[in-house]
């Protein structure tokens, strides 16, 4: 059967060749992001980070290995008192990883007084760890962050009377 000739498609090599040229590239370049090999706590630790940084029950993650850009993934948000601290992590976190550094953190927040403060970088230095609001910053002992706190109840999940107390350095947000 013939199409009349006023229906014949005119069809342009160049017009073949995006074509076949958009399907037979990837979507994307996933060779970058981790296999996920690893937990998403041993990769902190690679980058000489505690593990407690994150929460207990880290469902996945992806590391893009040429930019450090990452991405966390939990079971929902995530809160939990720490002394007198209030924290509340994102359903996902992301951010930048480098050795010794979080950076353009982006779902973890903090509550100073009556207003929660996005929490943006984290530095090591030694024995210590910044915690950057942006206009402000706290200093704690890296020996803090030994464990990995709970959603919900943070290092006092399973204590009756026993509270763990965290340990701050020097609170640059506390000063006036």
């Amino acid at each position: 059967m013939s199409l009349p000739k006023h229906l014949h498609l005119h069809v342009h090599p160049i017009l073949i060749f995006v074509i076949l040229l958009i399907f037979s590239t990837p979507a994307s370049h996933s060779s970058a992001i981790t296999n996920n090999s690893l937990t998403a706590y041993e990769v902190l630790e690679e980058y000489d980070l505690p593990i407690g940084l994150l929460p207990n029950g880290v469902l996945g993650y992806e590391v893009d290995s040429s930019t450090g850009e990452f991405s966390v993934y939990l079971n929902g948000t995530c809160t939990f008192s720490i002394d007198s601290y209030e924290l509340k992590y994102s359903s996902t976190v992301t951010g930048v990883i480098s050795t010794d550094e979080l950076s353009s953190l982006s779902g973890i927040k903090v509550k100073v007084w009556f207003f929660w403060l996005s929490i943006v970088k984290v530095v090591r230095d030694g024995d210590e760890l910044e915690f950057s609001v942006g206009i402000a910053s706290a200093d704690f002992p890296v020996s803090n962050f030994d464990e990995c706190p709970t959603c919900g109840c943070g290092f006092d999940c399973d204590s009756v009377g026993k509270t763990r107390k965290f340990r701050v350095k020097k609170p640059s947000w506390a000063s006036s």
